[in-house]
């Protein structure tokens, strides 16, 4: 139920005074939040005391917040409800003329701006209104972190972990990257959302109304999201919630990238709760007040140091940390998290000393090359997902393992005992490989490439220039 003040219908000339109104919203037991529905209340209360007489067809609706003087305006979350309206099959939406990010959408033509409730009774009534202005999109407040910094050319060797990074660019695929203190984990995690393909329209919306409901500034655009959250952020700032639940940092970085530095510094709780967006790709926070379920599908790059000290297995300095230190450390970082890390690259020191022979392809040669792994991908599965999150018996279907293959990857699995999840992840990873060689099978190179990524051996993923 909702109290709807006089004022606001006085301001198109009309009376409600002298009734006792009530607006009842169903379900009647969910706790309703926020101004969205204003104009709604507005029109079906005119329409309901007899002072608005045009029909009004099944197919319409309305959302956006009244002042009191009658003029629309936006609220949070209207552009994501905006398009949920679409997707329900409503053929006429009135919303405020201020709503960010409107005129740059594709398909807007069921929207109706207003900026009065005066507006939508002339419109309802017969008139016409003015369009969208067509307006550049929102500019960014806050410093754009969807723009990599770094550009894989300028990144000295580490061939294998670059060419890891675009597997997990183009299919999605999380990767975990352990090695010594400086050599080079969170530059590579600072350049790869420069090969990231570009978000598509829907999830676009998506990130940009999260950011809204969380009240931080984004502008409505294709570049995905780039999060970076200290190791002494709390469970509710990386996962959300509160007491009116707000989208965290999984849920910010939805369509883009989660870097996770220092992960095993993470407390190992808060690392646990990760498990339900990295599998489903959305949280669910449940309050006395309801059950909120935010979207949260992104690419998660974790690096940490191998040790206490982060110099175990190095050939520069000597690990001063004992067998048992080491093992807790690494302890630190559960099962069901790694598995569900699909490339582990344990780096090495670069010798800067050495003078490439040839200049590394650029962040736009990379990315070209992924997005067109992404599209096969896409046109595989006749709609926008990867290979990393399509159902195992779709995956299976498109593009099955061959016997001999299967054997290769059994016995692989027993010798380094790898659950059920990590060969699934493996074949996932496999067909990614495919995917940006231009196969239409997984072949043998493609298997073992994946399998290589799962290993975690140091001389085999070290990489020199």
């Amino acid at each position: 139920m909702h109290r709807l003040r006089n004022q606001k219908i006085e301001s198109v000339g009309l009376d409600i005074s002298g009734r006792h109104l009530i607006v009842l919203f169903s379900p009647a037991e969910q706790k309703k939040s926020g101004p969205m529905a204003d104009l709604a209340m507005a029109i079906a209360v005119l329409k309901e005391t007899g002072q608005l007489t045009c029909d009004i067809p099944k197919s319409t609706a309305f959302i956006g917040a009244l002042s009191l003087d009658g003029s629309v305006h936006e609220t949070e979350g209207m552009l994501a409800a905006a398009m949920q309206a679409k997707r329900m099959g409503y053929e006429t939406l009135y919303v405020p003329s201020d709503m960010k990010g409107a005129a740059t959408l594709k398909d807007k033509d069921f929207l109706v701006p207003v900026q009065h409730l005066q507006d939508v009774i002339d419109h309802l009534s017969g008139q016409s209104l003015l369009p969208f202005a067509e307006s550049p999109p929102v500019v960014m407040e806050t410093p754009r972190v969807s723009q990599a910094l770094t550009d894989f050319s300028d990144i000295i060797g580490h061939d294998i972990p670059k060419r890891a990074l675009m597997v997990a660019a183009a299919g999605g695929h999380h990767v975990l990257l352990s090695g010594p203190p400086g050599c080079g984990k969170s530059m590579l995690a600072a350049a790869f959302p420069s090969i990231i393909p570009d978000m598509t329209e829907e999830t676009m919306v998506d990130s940009f109304s999260l950011y809204q409901l969380a009240h931080e500034t984004r502008a409505l655009t294709p570049l995905p999201p780039y999060r970076h959250p200290h190791h002494s952020a709390s469970s509710v700032s990386l996962i959300g919630g509160g007491t009116v639940p707000k989208p965290g940092e999984v849920s910010l970085a939805h369509g883009g990238v989660l870097f996770l530095d220092e992960m095993a510094e993470f407390p190992k709780k808060t690392l646990d709760m990760l498990r339900q967006p990295l599998e489903a790709g959305k949280v669910t926070i449940s309050r006395v007040s309801g059950t909120v379920t935010f979207p949260a599908r992104f690419i998660m790059i974790g690096a940490t140091n191998p040790c206490p000290c982060g110099h175990y297995r190095s050939t520069k300095k000597y690990c001063i940390c004992t067998p048992k230190q080491v093992h807790a450390y690494q302890q630190r970082l559960s099962g069901p998290i790694l598995d569900r890390m699909d490339i582990h690259l344990e780096l090495r020191p670069i010798d800067l000393s050495l003078t490439p022979a040839e200049k590394s392809m650029t962040s736009a040669e990379r990315k070209d090359i992924v997005t067109k792994a992404r599209n096969n991908q896409y046109q595989r599965f006749s709609r926008p997902v990867t290979n990393s999150i399509v159902s195992l018996e779709e995956l299976s279907l498109t593009s099955p393992l061959s016997p001999p293959l299967q054997h290769l990857l059994q016995e692989k699995s027993m010798v380094h005992h790898w659950s059920n999840r990590v060969q699934v992840n493996i074949i996932r990873t496999a067909r990614t490989i495919a995917d940006l060689d231009g196969s239409d099978s997984i072949s043998e190179a493609a298997l073992l490439e994946a399998i290589q990524y799962r290993k975690q051996t140091g001389t085999t993923l070290s990489s020199s220039i």
